[in-house]
């Protein structure tokens, strides 16, 4: 028996971003009250984000209404905070990062030739064309819900797969939930097992320790000194995308902010090295903090806007294929990742980080890392090499290979 046609409930984008801001508080309290989530290192934006989409899909099938945030801000969000990543990344580290970059992006694209393997060998077991298997593999997981609308209308149109986008979208959706939560178990489980020595660095690229001194010292010019270059790293990078675009290079905007970070804090410390410069360190204080709240409500309002109603129809497969998608990122992570990027606290957080890149997005990954490090301490390695594999490099990988997969 099918549902009646639910009543459309549309939340408007300032209204939304207020939800957020309360859902946030709401994640941050129930993770302060709670040890097993500290222990653990659950983001506290997920714990907010699942609380409105368990009540959303409660007012579908419970009252018939299908509630639709406008989410636009959630997008600038990510800008601001790739924005304040590179503004503190060290070109000293990136370059000492080149190794580690190359074999994460070795590790990144073995994976997504197995993700797809795997997708394509359970959607023969269900009868299905083995080709729809591909939106359950590299597409829908590491491409995400962009690569999924891309992709679609040639599944639709070329292939006869008439689905593709349910198949999709429901894949996306399963990923990135599975990506908020495994990544701070992941981590805790090798700190354990390998006796790894955490950092105990308190100087995190983004928010600050779960015990760290609450009486550190933020002034209102910190944060205005860091919000006025942030802007100015936005600015550079939009400039920087449109010149790319015109010479025919296409990148994620939040690469080229991340990109345009770089140079500036980099320009602006080589500039001010012989000199003190009386804001510099609160406004480094002013980045962690603006940097950690963008974040914290791009994940919130990206859990919002969940419909959970889509896994419907598809609920058998998708159960399956994301049961053993989930479980290949974990033992791959365990197995290889952690080993090969080192066996050192820095390849802890490359790992909590690594399910974001293969289940999730750029932004769940860098969210589990965080978590990490605000309970172990900084690791600036992996805040540098994880955003610049899976938000260009991958993506570029990932479209060879799900070409070749198409052509077969």
């Amino acid at each position: 028996m099918s549902l009646p046609e639910p009543v459309i409930v549309d939340v408007e984008g300032f209204v939304a971003f207020t939800i957020a801001i309360l859902l946030l508080f709401v994640g941050k309290e129930i993770t302060q009250r709670s040890t097993l989530l500290r222990q653990y290192s659950i983001p506290e934006p997920v714990i907010g984000g699942f609380i409105c989409a368990a009540t959303v899909a409660l007012l579908y099938y419970g009252f018939g209404r299908q509630v639709n945030f406008a989410l636009e801000a959630r997008d600038v969000l990510l800008l601001y905070f790739f924005a304040g990543i590179g503004l503190q990344a060290d070109l000293k580290t990136l370059i000492k990062g080149g190794r580690p970059l190359f074999i994460l992006l070795f590790l990144a694209s073995s994976f997504i030739v197995l993700q797809n393997l795997l997708g394509m060998g359970v959607a023969t077991a269900f009868g299905m064309d083995p080709k729809a298997g591909l939106l359950s593999g590299s597409i829908s997981l590491t491409g995400g819900v962009g690569t999924t609308l891309a992709w679609a209308p040639t599944f639709v149109e070329d292939l006869g797969i008439e689905n593709a986008l349910e198949l999709g979208v429901a894949s996306n959706t399963v990923g990135l939930i599975a990506a908020c939560v495994i990544g701070g178990p992941i981590a805790k489980y090798l700190i354990q097992r390998h006796k790894v020595q955490p950092s105990g660095d308190t100087d995190l690229d983004i928010g600050v320790r779960h015990d760290a001194d609450q009486r550190t010292q933020l002034t209102y010019y910190g944060v205005l000194w860091a919000w006025l270059w942030l802007n100015v790293t936005l600015i550079l990078g939009y400039s920087l995308n449109e010149s790319l675009e015109e010479a025919g290079v296409r990148l994620p905007m939040f690469v080229s902010c991340l990109l345009a970070g770089i140079l500036v804090g980099n320009l602006g410390r080589f500039m001010t090295r012989k000199r003190e410069v009386r804001w510099e360190e609160q406004g480094t204080l002013g980045l962690a903090l603006i940097s950690d709240i963008c974040l914290g409500m791009f994940l919130t309002m990206a859990l919002m806007g969940l419909q959970l109603w889509e896994l419907e129809g598809l609920l058998g497969y998708i159960s399956v294929v994301m049961g053993l998608q989930i479980t290949l990122s974990v033992l791959f992570t365990v197995l290889l990742v952690y080993r090969l990027m080192g066996r050192n606290y820095d390849s802890v957080v490359v790992s909590a980080g690594f399910g974001g890149i293969t289940l999730g997005s750029t932004a769940t990954a860098i969210v589990n890392m965080t978590a990490v490090t605000q309970q172990y301490g900084a690791s600036h390695q992996a805040f540098i090499i994880v955003p610049l594999v899976c938000g260009f490099f991958i993506d570029i990988v990932n479209a060879l290979v799900i070409g070749f997969f198409v052509g077969l």
